[in-house]
């Protein structure tokens, strides 16, 4: 295609799809954020690509938005291009033997991926059970997990856009090359790599025991996590290191989580006496404390006055620096 043709090309979806000055709030679970400068829905790998090279050519900054469940919007919003990822196309292929492969767009919710797996009798998702409006390509970029199990687990690869000046290239990343830590990925480095889809290998099971399993996470998060708006855990969990003598004299209370080989973020904020801790319309929930969440007219600027708040304590009682595992845009 020639340059004349593919600005022609551009220049058409950008007056068919682009939107301008769109408030984020409604995408995402915290409810909270400003506008958007420039707004673009993609229903596929193709929208995804014009809309990048539409934004490069403009020296536009763009931001891939998934379900919208671990993110914070600045109040003042994203002076660039957010990009809502709609591809939501999800395929059951048979691997013989006890295996199957699912292969889905990044579009595609957890919640739908999990029901999937249930209708095929497929183990290896059920600890992502109700979470709210996470999508398979924001699962994968931040390597979802829960319970023990994670994505990086049933991930064979994903499809990646590489996106590099105002051009885009698609390529193959098999499990070991999305570099995948705890909450972590290649993908959450850099922003110039967006995930297109992503193939999971699951163990074939019996549908009840994978019902059951289901059942029981859904119970968990129901007793154990708040109801209001969030956008789920604020902070990683603190891996133990191997010998930390020190810490467990200071504070012989964490010497449980040994054996975990990690201490919880939500124990070290409450610990600090923050539980219910209110600013604005902002609150560490007082049901799990990893939780901020949204009581009705929360800003961002409050969530993130109590985020720090959070990390300054728990460094002050712990010497312990907390990492946040929600990502922010805008600010």
């Amino acid at each position: 295609m020639s340059d004349r043709s593919h600005n022609a090309t551009v220049l058409l979806f950008a007056i068919c799809m682009l939107k301008e000055n769109v408030s984020l709030k409604k995408y995402t679970t915290f409810q909270i954020g400003g506008v958007a400068r420039y707004f673009w829905e993609a229903e596929s790998a193709t929208d995804i690509k014009l809309a990048i090279e539409w934004a490069a050519r403009r020296g536009l900054p763009f931001f891939v938005l998934a379900g919208g469940s671990n993110l914070l919007v600045a109040d003042k919003g994203f002076d660039g291009l957010a990009i809502k990822v709609k591809s939501a196309k999800c395929k059951v292929k048979s691997l013989g033997g006890d295996k199957a492969s699912l292969h889905c767009e990044a579009g595609v919710k957890l919640s739908e991926l999990v029901a999937v797996s249930l209708k095929e009798g497929l183990s290896g998702l059920e600890w992502a059970s109700g979470i709210p409006q996470a999508t398979v390509g924001g699962a994968v970029w931040g390597n979802a997990g829960a319970f023990g199990e994670n994505m990086a687990d049933v991930v064979s690869e994903a499809e990646v856009m590489e996106v590099q000046s105002a051009k885009c290239k698609v390529k193959s990343y098999q499990n070991e090359d999305c570099d995948f830590g705890y909450k972590d990925s290649i993908f959450k480095q850099d922003r110039n790599l967006v995930i297109l889809s992503a193939d999971f290998v699951l163990e074939k099971k019996n549908k009840q025991e994978v019902k059951e399993e289901v059942k029981k996470v859904l119970q968990y998060r129901k007793d154990h996590h708040p109801s209001q708006p969030s956008a789920g855990s604020i902070f990683k969990n603190e891996k133990l290191k191997m010998k930390n003598e020190k810490l467990f004299s200071q504070h012989p209370e964490l010497i449980i989580f040994q054996a975990k080989g990690e201490i919880p973020a939500g124990f070290l904020i409450e610990k600090c006496g923050l539980k219910g801790k209110k600013i604005g319309g902002a609150q560490i929930s007082t049901k799990h404390t990893n939780f901020i969440v949204n009581t009705g007219t929360a800003t961002a600027n409050e969530v993130k006055q109590l985020i720090d708040l959070a990390k300054q304590a728990v460094k002050d009682k712990f010497a312990i620096a907390l990492e946040e595992e929600i990502q922010y845009l805008g600010f």
